[in-house]
C-alpha cells in the first residue's frame, strides 16, 4: 500500500489536506546529479538502460521530495518502436531523417512489435516500482497521437509544425490512418506500462495548441479519448493538451478522464468553471517563474493554490521545468505546496 497516495486521492476527487505536487520533466536537466549521468551516457542510452532510467526517475524524489515519480523516458520511443529512425543530438533536439508522407510510409510502420521493442521501458518501470518501495505513486506516460504525428511528418522540432499541419489538412484520410495506427500502438504501450507497475498514466499532447478548436476535435480529441477509454479501467488517466484550454469542458465530460493538465494561458477560475467538479485539474505555474526569488515563488504558488482550491487539484508546472532553474527554487516550489493549509 502506498505511503503517500495524495495524487491518487486527488484524481479520485477524494478529500485531501493539501494538494499533491510534482513537476513535469522533474527527472532531468536541472539536477546536477542528472548532468553527471548525461556527461557519461548519450540520451537514448539513458532512456534504454533500465538501471539508468530508474536512477534518474528517483533523483527528484530524493532531492526535492515530490509526491509522485514519473518514469524517465521520451515520447519519441513510439515512432522509434514503429520502425522510424529517431536521432537525438544534445542541444539540438530530435531528428527523424525519414518522414511520413504516403500511405506506403504508414503501412511500413509495424505496430505489432511495440511491446517487444519497448521492453526496456517496462523493465525500468518494474525496477523503479521496487526501488520506490511504495513511497509515492509512479506515473507512466506517452505522447499523444497528434503530437507524435507532428514529429513523424515534420521530421524535427518546429515552432509551428507547418508541414505536419498541412499534411492533416490536405490529406485528412492519410492523417486519420496515421493517427489511428499511433493510437493503437500507444494503447498497447501504456497498458504494458500499467502491467509493469505504473499507478497513473499521463498523455502529453504538447502541440495540440497549434490546432483551432474545430481541428482539435478532428485531429486530437478522438484519439486522446480513445486512449483514455482503453486505459481508464486499469489506471487513472491525466490528459495534458497544452495550449488547448478550449477543450477543457468537452474533455472533462469524458468519464474515462481523471485529470486534465493546463498551462499558464488559462485562469484557474476559468479552468474550474469549464471543468466543473468532473475531473482533477493539474498545473499551471509558469516554469520561468521558478527563476524568481524563493520568497516570490512561495507567494505566487500559495496564491495559485488559493485560486484553484485544494480539492481535486494537483500542483504542477504549466510545462516542463527549465534546465537553468536552481534546485533550491524547485524545492521551494514543492515545499510551499507541502506546507499549505486550507486556512492559508
Amino acid at each position: 500500500m502506498l505511503k503517500n497516495d495524495l495524487l491518487l486521492k486527488a484524481l479520485r476527487r477524494e478529500s485531501v489536506t493539501r494538494p499533491p505536487v510534482w513537476m513535469m520533466r522533474q527527472a532531468g536537466r536541472y539536477l546536477p546529479e542528472y548532468q553527471v549521468l548525461k556527461s557519461k551516457y548519450d540520451f537514448f542510452t539513458r532512456v534504454q538502460t533500465p538501471e539508468l532510467a530508474c536512477e534518474i526517475t528517483l533523483q527528484p524524489i530524493h532531492r526535492v521530495g515530490v509526491d509522485a515519480a514519473i518514469i524517465f523516458s521520451d515520447i519519441l520511443v513510439i515512432p522509434q518502436a514503429l520502425g522510424m529512425t529517431v536521432l537525438m543530438e544534445e542541444g539540438k533536439g530530435p531528428l527523424l531523417p525519414h518522414t511520413i508522407s504516403t500511405q506506403k510510409d504508414i503501412d511500413l510502420l509495424n505496430e505489432n512489435a511495440i511491446v517487444e521493442k519497448l521492453h526496456y521501458v517496462f523493465s525500468a518501470i518494474s525496477l523503479t516500482k521496487r526501488e520506490l518501495n511504495d513511497q509515492v505513486p509512479l506515473i507512466g506516460f506517452a505522447g499523444a497521437p497528434f503530437t507524435l504525428l507532428c514529429y513523424m511528418v515534420e521530421g524535427k522540432g518546429s515552432k509551428g509544425f507547418e508541414k505536419a499541419k498541412a499534411f492533416c489538412f490536405t490529406n485528412p484520410e492519410l492523417a486519420k490512418a496515421l493517427l489511428s495506427k499511433i493510437t493503437r500502438a500507444t494503447i498497447s504501450y501504456l497498458k504494458e506500462q500499467v502491467r509493469a507497475g505504473a499507478d497513473v498514466i499521463q498523455v502529453f499532447d504538447s502541440w495540440s495548441g497549434l490546432l483551432s478548436p474545430d481541428d482539435f476535435d478532428r485531429f486530437a480529441a478522438p484519439y486522446l479519448v480513445e486512449i483514455a477509454d482503453a486505459l481508464a479501467p486499469l489506471a487513472p488517466v491525466i490528459l495534458f493538451p497544452k495550449g488547448s484550454s478550449y477543450a477543457l469542458s468537452s474533455l472533462s465530460h469524458q468519464k474515462s478522464v481523471s485529470g486534465i493538465g493546463i498551462d499558464w494561458g488559462v485562469l484557474p477560475e476559468t479552468a474550474r468553471h469549464e471543468a466543473g467538479k468532473r475531473v482533477a485539474l493539474q498545473g499551471n505555474f509558469d516554469p520561468s517563474k521558478l527563476g524568481m526569488s524563493v520568497t516570490e515563488i512561495k507567494k505566487e504558488v500559495t496564491q495559485m493554490i488559493r485560486r484553484f482550491g485544494v480539492q481535486g487539484y494537483i500542483a504542477n508546472l504549466g510545462h516542463g521545468i527549465l534546465p537553468n532553474i536552481p534546485v533550491d527554487h524547485a524545492k521551494a516550489f514543492v515545499d510551499v505546496v507541502k506546507e499549505y493549509k486550507e486556512s492559508n
